[in-house]
């Protein structure tokens, strides 16, 4: 359908026929302001509009909602407006898990000359509401003047202004965007939103998993979780309803409900939202820096958890092996070429059937699980096992989760389970019912008592919309929150298992606090060189959303043009490699092999790799427990340190790695890239040379050995400075630091060079 071009068509969705009786509700001057158990409340008028041009209808009699504004510690303010339902309990609700030291600042209303102040207990400023008059000078009676409409600013850290766009209109019945509202449906409240002013040179970045540039300014983005089939569209695997403004705030719209965000787009001086939903719950966060912005996110949603060291190893994997003799055998070879290796996941199949999901291993295949995974553990491997939620129907626990309820009732007849239509569609499990999370965490506590270390929470993106859950959720609300009560319940049993700090999952899709269970990884990218450009922008954004730990497909998922049978380009490979080594994980994995012996133009290239990636590992074990406390993740965007620069809010093919190595992947065949570098002094990783910031490097040349890594002059790194084939063989107590100082004289001269040789 071609987009209307307006804020009736393309926001509130008048122009859908299912629609076509709704009405729009506009929030007006309010009429009281009062301050109630230290929160404040702003009673507003909502005028019902008439269509297609949106003016009041004096049919209607305004309808009055509270807005209610509460504030947490000095940083972070509420603002909280309910058109019909009841707001769930923050205690209960599960995308919640507060920090204990933020707390309820109390606030007071104070009258003021253009309406009405309300102050936090320090005489911090939180939020202003206009209601005086706005000054005009009447010299014509050509047009009606215009309708009240709820004027007010934020101030989240008590400093910056955080405006709701008012009067954003051409004339008198043409809105470009609504500072509040909400849309009647058969005379209910049906959806609400909101409208945030958007300066003409602010920038946005977050979102979610966005295979979208860094500046997100001038998109209109669906929040709605789906299989991406890719990372080169504007579908997303992981939707988070959270941005992250240039303008020195973020925010978090609490919901599960689908959400349309439009950043500067649909009108260009607002950053505005619909929320499928009668409630509107936002989290406006200020901060002096992004991360500590996205530090005040998880003390609302929960910090991410740590991972354990062997996690940072060389994980090895395909779409996929199918025995153990297979996986014992790449083992082998892999210990003979020397490429090391912690993990090897077996993805669809070590079932009795390809893909059918029932959580026992093929006794033919796999005749003594238990000492299969003892063999490879005495190798230094732990096994990752692969799953799904979804309940084939040709398996022994089909009828059990019939009989007992752990299936959705009135579920769909058939579904798509993203199985490439091997397996019959039973159901997915009902994660709203505990009786159900019990019987799926026993399922994956079998695994582990065999010896099993890691399970992919594959899927999880979708769900049968008009089932009956247990919970009474409806499938709209719980679509996007599914993910979350799948991965925690898996999350919650590893940790059980294997204890705190100690427990990981590998999952896919995401919403408001899936950060709390890492890790995650991007999704099924293409083996292609803009597959690995969208791979990277994913990573980026990803961690603005609040993801300390991240992965992808090392070598690409699928192929193109076959999919199953298009392997990737060596050259591809190997700078696949080059950015995997500096991700926070790093997993091989594809629809057709990826060993590294397999590639042998880039083999002995890819081993001395792997060997850089080993070394690294006591730094990327320092960077990750920061992370999960400081609200930097550890692939980073460049924003993160030089929030301040414009130019970084625009570039999206380079990362830090942790806080001291800047990394320019290079992302075409011919090797060569433009690299910028921020403002300060900075040593090349491979020569020594210092480069003074800022500065644009046109045309960089890499071989095909190297990619561009840079290094802030005077920092220092800490490496591992032995061979070694996994974690197991580390003793961290021989760690030693890489200074990047006047004494550097680049890789080849330094205790790395000794090892590897790049």
């Amino acid at each position: 359908m071609k987009q209307s071009n307006n804020f009736i068509g393309d926001m509130l969705d008048f122009d859908l026929p299912e629609a076509a009786d709704d009405v729009f509700w506009l929030g007006g001057r309010p009429t009281a302001v009062r301050a109630e158990n230290g929160a404040a409340v702003i009673t507003i008028p909502f005028q019902a509009q008439t269509r297609p041009k949106l003016n009041p209808d004096p049919s209607q009699a305004p309808k009055s909602y509270d807005l209610i504004v509460r504030a947490y510690g000095e940083k972070i303010v509420r603002c909280s407006i309910s058109f019909g339902s009841d707001f769930p309990e923050d205690d209960t609700n599960v995308m919640m898990e507060w920090d204990p030291a933020l707390k309820q600042e109390p606030l007071e209303v104070r009258p003021a000359a253009a309406g009405w102040d309300i102050v936090d207990s320090s005489g911090n400023v939180r939020m202003t509401i206009t209601t005086a008059e706005q000054p005009i000078k009447k010299w014509s009676s050509l047009l009606p003047p215009p309708q009240d409409i709820f004027a007010a600013a934020v101030y989240p850290d008590g400093k910056t202004a955080v405006p709701f766009m008012a009067y954003d209109t051409f004339s008198p019945g043409h809105i470009d965007s609504a500072s509040l509202g909400y849309v009647e449906r058969d005379s209910k409240p049906n959806r609400s939103v909101f409208s945030l002013y958007a300066g003409p040179d602010e920038k946005f970045a977050g979102t979610g998993e966005r295979f979208l540039g860094m500046n997100l300014s001038g998109q209109t983005i669906i929040l709605e979780n789906e299989d991406a089939a890719g990372a080169n569209s504007r579908r997303a695997y992981k939707n988070i309803p959270f941005y992250l403004s240039s303008r020195g705030y973020g925010l978090l719209i609490m919901t599960s409900y689908h959400v349309r965000l439009s950043l500067a787009d649909i009108s260009t001086r607002a950053a505005q939202g619909l929320v499928e939903s009668d409630l509107l719950d936002l989290f406006f966060i200020g901060g002096e820096t992004p991360a500590e912005i996205i530090r005040g996110y998880w003390q609302i949603t929960g910090y991410p958890r740590n991972v354990p060291l062997w996690s940072y190893g060389v994980w090895m994997s395909r779409m996929t092996y199918f025995s153990a003799e297979e996986t014992l055998d790449i083992a082998r070879k892999l210990r003979e070429g020397g490429y090391p290796c912690d993990v090897i996941h077996l993805d669809t199949g070590w079932f009795r059937k390809d893909w059918q999901c029932e959580w026992e291993f093929n006794e033919r295949t796999f005749p003594d699980p238990k000492g299969y995974m003892g063999q490879m553990r005495d190798m230094g491997i732990r096994i990752s096992l692969w799953q799904t939620p979804n309940v084939a129907k040709k398996t022994k626990h089909y009828q059990t989760a019939i009989e007992n309820g752990y299936l959705p009732r009135k579920r769909a007849a058939s579904g798509d389970a993203s199985n490439f239509g091997a397996v019959e569609y039973g159901g997915r499990i009902d994660f709203t019912n505990p009786e159900a999370v019990k019987w799926y965490q026993g399922l994956l506590k079998n695994l582990f008592d065999l010896g099993a270390e890691v399970i992919k929470t594959d899927f999880g993106e979708m769900i049968d919309s008009n089932a009956e859950f247990f919970n009474g959720m409806s499938g709209e609300e719980l679509h996007n929150l599914y993910a979350l009560l799948y991965q925690k319940a898996a999350f919650d049993i590893t940790e059980k298992t294997k204890g705190r700090d100690q427990a990981i999952i590998w999952a896919r899709a995401g919403w408001t606090g899936c950060q709390r269970y890492p890790v995650h990884w991007n999704g099924d990218c293409a083996s292609t060189w803009d597959g690995l450009a969208g791979t990277i922008r994913s990573g980026l954004h990803i961690g603005v959303s609040g993801f300390a730990f991240w992965s992808h497909d090392v070598g690409g998922f699928h192929g193109l043009p076959d999919f199953m049978n298009s392997w990737p380009d060596e050259k591809l490979y190997l700078r696949w490699t080059q950015v995997g080594v500096f991700t926070s994980h790093m997993r091989y994995h594809g629809t057709n092999p990826r060993e590294p012996y397999l590639y042998p133009e880039v083999s002995d290239l890819v081993r001395e790799w792997l060997k850089l990636r080993y070394a690294l590992i006591p730094y990327l074990d320092e960077q990750g427990k920061k992370a999960v406390s400081s609200g930097y993740p550890v692939l980073r965007a460049l924003i993160f340190h030089h929030y301040d620069d414009p130019f970084c809010w625009y570039i999206d093919d380079q990362f830090y790695c942790g806080d001291q190595l800047l990394i320019a992947p290079i992302l075409n065949p011919e090797g060569i890239r433009n690299v910028y570098l921020p403002a300060g002094q900075w040593t090349d990783f491979w020569t020594g040379e210092v480069i003074v910031g800022p500065v644009m490097l046109k045309d960089v040349k890499a071989e095909l050995s190297r990619i561009p890594v840079y290094c802030a002059t005077g920092s220092k790194i800490s490496v591992y400075p032995e061979v070694v084939q996994h974690t197991g063989e580390m003793d961290l107590n021989k760690t030693v630091h890489l200074n990047f100082d006047q004494t550097y004289r680049g890789f080849d001269q330094s205790i790395l060079g000794k090892i590897i040789k790049i």
